[in-house]
């Protein structure tokens, strides 16, 4: 029996903190951790951190749609970023640490922009929503030491977590209503 599954992409700074809210959600089944929308093949987590590839360090979710939505992973999306920040993401500076979603089809830029204008509407932000949507572009799994680094160094993990800033953020604007 053949699994069928979909690919979403976002980026929303360090990809550390962005794979374990959504590998927690029934229906995805792989997260990968890596590098889209450059202009280098098989960049590298140095060459992309120097902002010289063009690179967004971004997740890469493969998820079951007949078990989690898409627009339930656009959610969990928008609950991890700073969508008013168009230089970076908390403590991350530069063009790699910007937030985006990237769509691999018109079905997903639809919903991801409709998302986005939910977002806006909402007034919940006093800045204008910056987050980008941009085109599926080939993705580079990141070097295996960053794959669920979460899990394989929870320390260093939670204290780069800690000083980012990220979690107050989503406090403040999320509170309880968090889906991470």
């Amino acid at each position: 029996m053949d699994q069928q599954y979909e690919i979403a992409t976002f980026a929303g700074g360090c990809f550390w903190c962005m794979v374990s809210p959504f590998k927690k959600l029934n229906g995805v089944l792989d997260t990968r951790s890596g590098y889209t929308g450059g202009h280098v093949e098989n960049p590298t987590y140095k060459e992309v951190k120097a902002q010289t590839t063009g690179h967004y360090e971004a997740v890469q979710i493969a998820y079951d749609p007949k078990v989690v939505s898409y627009e339930t992973l656009l959610e969990v999306f928008w609950r991890q970023i700073d969508p008013t920040d168009s230089e970076g993401q908390f403590q991350d500076r530069g063009s790699s640490y910007k937030a985006a979603i990237f769509y691999e089809n018109d079905k997903q830029k639809i919903k991801a922009e409709a998302s986005k204008k939910a977002l806006e509407e909402s007034a919940r932000f006093d800045k204008p929503i910056v987050t980008e949507i941009l085109p599926a572009a080939v993705f580079y799994p990141a070097e295996e030491y960053h794959q669920d680094f979460y899990i394989k160094s929870p320390l260093e993990y939670m204290k780069d977590r800690e000083i980012s800033g990220r979690d107050e953020f989503i406090k403040k604007y999320w509170g309880d209503k968090q889906l991470s």
